[in-house]
């Protein structure tokens, strides 16, 4: 990543609000952390985005309705004696 200065016009207080939020040193580390997490952001908005467009096929829709083995593996375990028994 290349990295460069570059002049800008914040406001400090908000900078410093954020750097003590994020435990941030610098002010580039600040907008570092910042810039990743709108970048980070707005590519999982977009993905959503791109996947309410999608219309459900066949296949998603028959999912629901699949037998599902659910195993614990605790055949061991006494939930009556731990738990108590419904009446």
């Amino acid at each position: 990543m290349t990295r460069g200065k570059a002049t800008v016009t914040l406001d400090r207080d908000k900078v410093e609000e954020a750097r003590l939020l994020i435990g941030g040193t610098s002010m580039s580390e600040v907008l570092d952390v910042a810039l990743d997490r709108l970048i980070h952001a707005e590519k999982l908005r977009r993905d959503v985005a791109a996947y309410q467009d999608l219309p459900l096929g066949e296949d998603d829709l028959d999912v629901g309705g699949l037998a599902v083995e659910f195993d614990l593996d605790d055949d061991d375990v006494d939930y009556d004696a731990i738990y108590g028994s419904d009446p």
